[in-house]
């Protein structure tokens, strides 16, 4: 299995470098991936970006913004934390089945002394009930990526000002604050790993997961990007990482708003109504699923804005496919309610 340590700190670049290879053939899966960010919030593919930040906090202070292909919810980074993704054949692992794919990487740590990791809910890691890592997942033309974060050494202070964290997600995790609920796992690791570098600490990692003492035993299985790759890369960066409307998009007119949190991910639907029917429809969300909720928005369009108008079509789509773990009639039970 190869891997790549990428030697770029911009969310941005690393993105474009993770979609790149999954998808160009350079490297076949399995496969991994670890890069470190200055500091960053990537929003989920279907959130709303300006609701999930605090702009003006982002903006004094240098933070980057960007959009990830996946699903989920919006996390922060800075240089204490190390990224990792696994590329798998998608027919290898089910889609939301992040407990596997991250299963060597929770053992790497159990055996650098954070005995206490498990992956809990459905897409966090957790230490003494307190979160330091979460999981995205994406699959297309038959490859599935799984990317994560590890709180080596985050300034979780940054954590709490830079996210808007909604109160609802955090009341269903009975909780206080976005501070209770994250923590380093710098201080749970054996004396030897508690003072190393971010990029020490990613070599450490991916000695554990090829079995080796000695990182230059596992240099072998890895894979540098040629100029080619780089070219291609600058092109999907620049097309879409650092493109506004990716990032920001515009964000509807609407009429009517109809939010749930639920255990599996958040649905924040905003319906825009003209004459009974609706005009327009966006959904907006942290949850996962393998198909594009634009299908399922243009779907709707069109349609008299009533329940059993909208109920009628719901009931023909298979709604798992945009919404993996969430009760199809619970989705539906949201969308049709009169409001």
């Amino acid at each position: 299995m190869q891997y790549l340590a990428m030697q770029s700190h911009d969310i941005r670049r690393n993105l474009a470098t993770e979609q790149y290879l999954m998808n160009s053939g350079q490297m076949t899966p399995p496969f991994m991936l670890f890069y470190i960010e200055d500091n960053c919030i990537i929003v989920g593919r279907n959130q709303n970006t300006l609701e999930e930040i605090n702009a003006d906090f982002c903006k004094e202070h240098g933070i980057t913004i960007t959009r990830r292909l996946s699903g989920g919810g919006a996390m922060f980074q800075d240089m204490g934390n190390l990224c990792f993704s696994f590329v798998v054949p998608a027919d290898e692992v089910r889609f939301g089945n992040f407990k596997d794919l991250v299963q060597p990487v929770v053992k790497a740590l159990h055996e650098m002394g954070a005995t206490g990791a498990e992956v809990t809910g459905r897409n966090d890691i957790v230490i003494d009930g307190k979160k330091f890592s979460g999981n995205a997942m994406y699959t297309r033309n038959g490859k599935t990526f799984s990317h994560g974060t590890l709180m080596y050494d985050v300034n979780t202070e940054m954590v709490a000002d830079a996210l808007h964290v909604p109160a609802d997600k955090i009341k269903s995790k009975g909780i206080k604050s976005v501070r209770s609920r994250v923590t380093n796992l710098r201080p749970y690791l054996k004396p030897e790993f508690q003072h190393l570098t971010t990029e020490q600490f990613r070599d450490e990692i991916i000695k554990r997961i090829y079995g080796v003492d000695d990182l230059a035993d596992a240099q072998a299985n890895e894979y540098h990007l040629t100029d080619a790759d780089n070219a291609a890369i600058d092109k999907i960066e620049n097309d879409l990482y650092k493109n506004w409307d990716w990032v920001y998009g515009k964000s509807p007119e609407f009429t009517v708003k109809k939010r749930q949190h639920f255990d599996a991910g958040t649905i924040d639907a905003r319906f825009l109504v003209k004459e009974g029917k609706i005009a327009n429809l966006k959904i907006y969300g942290d949850f996962f699923g393998t198909g594009d909720v634009s299908d399922l928005e243009q779907a709707l369009k069109g349609i008299t804005y009533s329940p059993a108008a909208i109920e009628k079509v719901l009931q023909t789509v298979d709604l798992n496919k945009y919404f993996v773990g969430i009760p199809k009639d619970d989705v539906i039970k949201l969308l049709a309610r009169e409001q």
